[in-house]
């Protein structure tokens, strides 16, 4: 898609040289062909140093915009990328790839779907009412139960258990909001990753990125009814039981234990090797390993014991 077309369709200035522009990705990815933006102040120091074709602005923030970069002024940041992630938005389906590749020693139950261009490798199994999308990648070993979903361009390694009625790659719950209480989608061209040795149980949901990539690290343990929301990292061998959520963008170090119906708030950070007993409200990132949390807001675990203690008490 031209600059020059993008300009139009935000309504903004457009007085350089035109260029294609492949894809939309955030200032630090971004590389010379594609679109970013800034829509909090925080991001504002990764303005000079992003690679970024073009870059939406505001009045206030366009001074940072590197020569490298076209500076494209809008009043709504946020809500112009919204409107232009419809336009690089994948198809829902690739009905030009090669036919789907199935492995040596895979089986395919005849009621699953399995789109053009996705591959499965040797002895995995899918079963009924499977959805496997285009350019899905599904490694050996794997078991899809029944109503698996998997949307376009995720991975699902070696060695996996996706249980029955699980979605893998949906769009995460994101948009934009205007002052009339106008809500716009933005569409989420990243994907979904789940690495080898993971289990996941039944009706559980991993959103896709918005940009990048949602990740399941290796030997991870999910349990029923979870939320992975959209560009989280849920760490390497980490546990979480039934009706856990985990907001946006929080990254989950090694080994953490979430009981059941804990959560995270979002674009947090948890070292590894802690542990959060059930119903744990997780509002801040969390900096030591080795610890024992409870409680919302969450606390140290004994400091909780000793308030529930002091509360009874109250009551008698």
């Amino acid at each position: 898609m031209k600059l020059s077309e993008i300009a139009k369709i935000v309504g903004a200035d457009f007085n350089a040289e035109d260029r294609e522009i492949s894809s939309l990705n955030t200032l630090k990815d971004a590389n010379e062909n594609e679109l970013s933006f800034v829509a909090n102040p925080k991001y504002v120091k990764d303005i000079p140093t992003s690679k970024a074709a073009a870059i939406l602005v505001t009045e206030a923030t366009k001074e940072y915009v590197p020569k490298n970069s076209v500076a494209l002024v809008v009043e709504d940041t946020y809500w112009q990328m919204a409107v232009l992630s419809k336009y690089f938005a994948p198809a829902l389906e690739e009905s030009d790839a090669p036919e789907a590749l199935i492995g040596k020693g895979s089986c395919v139950a005849p009621t699953a779907t399995v789109a053009r261009g996705a591959k499965i490798g040797n002895n995995t199994t899918v079963m009924a009412g499977v959805y496997v999308g285009s350019n899905v990648e599904i490694g050996d070993n794997t078991i899809l139960y029944p109503n698996v979903v998997i949307y376009r361009d995720c991975k699902v390694g070696n060695d996996c258990m996706i249980h029955a009625g699980t979605v893998i790659g949906s769009d995460g719950f994101g948009f934009a909001s205007n002052r009339l209480g106008e809500h716009k989608k933005i569409y989420h061209i990243g994907n979904a990753v789940v690495e080898d040795d993971v289990e996941i149980g039944a009706n559980t949901t991993i959103d896709r990125a918005v940009f990048g990539t949602t990740r399941i690290e290796k030997g991870a343990r999910l349990d029923n009814l979870i939320q992975v929301a959209h560009n989280c990292v849920f760490g390497k061998g980490s546990v979480a039981a039934a009706q856990s959520g985990f907001a946006g963008s929080t990254i989950i170090g090694q080994n953490n234990v979430f009981g059941a119906q804990s959560g995270t708030a979002g674009h947090l950070e948890i070292a590894p090797f802690n542990t959060f007993a059930a119903r744990s409200g997780v509002t801040k990132s969390v900096k030591e390993s080795g610890k024992t949390f409870a409680g919302f807001p969450f606390m140290d675990h004994k400091a909780w014991l000793k308030i529930q203690g002091k509360l009874a008490r109250l009551i008698k």
